[in-house]
């Protein structure tokens, strides 16, 4: 019997909303299909989400910090770009917003996150768990691995991460990055320094001495050795070990925008874009 009524039923509800699209005909002739759409559904999102800002046509604030091959100012044009870059255009397009960038160190991004200062971290950020009691991670979009970057010098000493392991290894980390706190837990025997600024400050004390390894994502330690072949060395570049979550990160507390974004990065994911920039720039860069 159901069969008989499902097409009749479902007319009803197309003449329904047809009927309700067309009383909103103002609106949607003077401000869109979405806020006709508005006047129509009551979304019931929170209005002090940041997904409340879509319907008010509010600009998206999205914090970034510079690392290779994901979020970059291009030393020759001085223009942002990169694989999350791209992805955060891509989100404000697809919102239908106005996007704002603003650049922090690693070290202020939870912070700032919190704060209020930017909706969104948009750069690359690994998860670590003190970070997850701080502030909420998106999807996750990537995972990777770690590379440690030496010295020419010293690349007969090291053959492998294991080697790093040893009460005369000093490792520099970047202040405030998720290596600060987990690669003590993986190399305990090691000393450590900590540098402030963005990421690649902290391969500089490798460098000139100061220390004996720098260890970043693997991708952008590849990154960093290309630009500084003239002394960095990657050891056992093919092995990237300790291999992590990578996203994006949000405040905690705003459900609906959480959801929505770890959909948004499903969404993204499942269609191949994310993997298609990461080949776009490896190949551009390394």
């Amino acid at each position: 019997m159901s069969g008989q009524f499902s097409t009749p039923n479902l007319s009803k509800r197309a003449l329904l909303t047809g009927a309700a699209l067309a009383g909103a005909g103002l609106a949607a002739s003077t401000g869109g299909i979405r806020e006709a759409l508005a006047q129509v559904l009551e979304s019931g999102i929170d209005p002090k989400s940041v997904l409340a800002k879509v319907k008010k046509g509010d600009t998206l604030k999205i914090g970034f910090g510079q690392q290779a091959l994901w979020f970059y100012k291009d030393p020759k044009t001085n223009e942002l770009r990169g694989v999350y870059k791209d992805l955060c255009d891509q989100l404000g397009r697809d919102l239908e917003m106005k996007v704002e960038y603003q650049e922090v160190v690693m070290a202020n991004s939870t912070v700032a996150l919190r704060k209020g200062d930017y909706d969104l971290f948009g750069a690359s950020a690994v998860y670590t768990v003190p970070r997850a009691l701080a502030v909420n991670y998106v999807g996750p979009l990537w995972s990777k691995g770690s590379l440690a970057m030496i010295h020419k010098d010293n690349a007969g000493k090291f053959k492998t991460a294991a080697d790093l392991n040893n009460p005369d290894v000093t490792f520099s980390v970047n202040a405030g990055s998720s290596e600060e706190q987990r690669l003590p837990q993986l190399f305990p025997k090691a000393k450590f320094i900590a540098t402030a600024g963005q990421v690649a400050m902290a391969a500089e004390p490798v460098r000139t001495g100061r220390a004996t390894v720098f260890v970043t994502g693997d991708s952008d330690a590849m990154v960093l050795a290309k630009r500084n072949d003239s002394w960095a060395h990657l050891i056992d570049r093919e092995h990237p070990f300790d291999k992590r979550p990578n996203t994006w990160m949000v405040r905690h507390g705003d459900e609906p925008w959480k959801h929505f974004m770890d959909m948004w990065a499903t969404f993204i994911i499942v269609n191949g874009e994310v993997q298609r920039l990461y080949d776009k720039y490896l190949a551009e860069l390394v």
